[in-house]
């Protein structure tokens, strides 16, 4: 495996009120942060510009006014809601692994330290976009814009949207149709979540299998992993016989290769062309 560039701070000392028990929160305690910053140094390495680095001192102060501002009950949540206000405020951090350790924990026996490590970062997605009632350019439109303020998307590209006929065989309007590639510090399955409130927002309504609908977003790909789950599956199963997304996949990221088939986007849409060509 390749050797991935970071930063690490060890034991950064943090006197916060997070706990389970009302002393916990009322008296406070030590806690100590350890957290390793993967980010690419290269460019400052060559500069030695601090602008072209993540600022560790800054992070630091973060850190301490993150959870001396914050009051959470378990450690899980504080170091969740710490990562990802790391990822979101410092856009060099690629991915991080954060532990907050807890020395004075309310543990009637003798221990040195009781601790939560959990590593996050930013995962490449690429979600397909379709409409075919009423104003669809307004449905995705609007779906884009507000995917677009979420703070845990980034870096977003839109492929060109694209008219196709329905696809399913159920009598419909056409569609408009495209793909959406971003950053997201979504997990899949929360991603997934995120995606269904925005089409609640458009107001569709599940009514036929494969029917019409104002909004339709799905999950394509998230990096190169491959979930098979009775409600989410990674990467989407019949898409490489729909051209209405290989031709916009192809269009953003012709040589993304998919993690099942083993071939490019631009190699499934020539095979998939190839195929139904008369």
């Amino acid at each position: 495996m390749k050797q991935k560039d970071c930063i690490i701070i060890e034991n950064l000392n943090v006197f916060a009120h997070h706990g389970v028990y009302p002393e916990e929160t009322r008296d406070g305690q030590n806690f100590y942060v350890n957290a390793v910053l993967y980010t690419d140094t290269k460019k400052a390495g060559y500069s030695d510009e601090l602008e072209d680095s993540t600022n560790y001192g800054e992070v630091c102060q973060e850190i301490h006014r993150f959870l001396t501002e914050h009051t959470y009950k378990l450690l899980e949540a504080a170091a969740e809601k710490l990562a990802e206000y790391l990822l979101q405020t410092f856009p060099l951090i690629q991915e991080l692994t954060l532990e907050i350790r807890k020395p004075e924990a309310p543990i009637p026996l003798p221990f040195e330290s009781v601790s939560v490590k959990i590593h996050r970062g930013w995962n490449r997605a690429f979600i397909a976009l379709g409409s075919n009632i009423g104003d669809r350019q307004a449905y995705i439109g609007n779906a884009l814009k507000h995917l677009g303020e979420d703070g845990n998307i980034r870096n977003i590209r839109v492929s060109t949207l694209i008219e196709t006929k329905a696809y399913g065989g159920v009598e419909q309007e056409d569609f408009l149709n495209g793909v959406l590639e971003c950053e997201t510090l979504y997990s899949p399955e929360r991603l997934l979540l995120r995606l269904q409130e925005e089409e609640q927002l458009a107001q569709r309504k599940r009514e036929i299998h494969w029917g019409p609908r104002t909004l339709d977003l799905d999950v394509l790909f998230y990096e190169d992993e491959v979930w098979d789950k009775a409600h989410l599956t990674i990467p989407h199963p019949d898409m490489i016989n729909r051209d209405f997304v290989l031709k916009p996949m192809s269009e953003l990221a012709p040589n993304f290769v998919h993690p099942v088939y083993r071939c490019t986007m631009k190699e499934l849409l020539q095979q998939y062309l190839k195929s139904t060509k008369v």
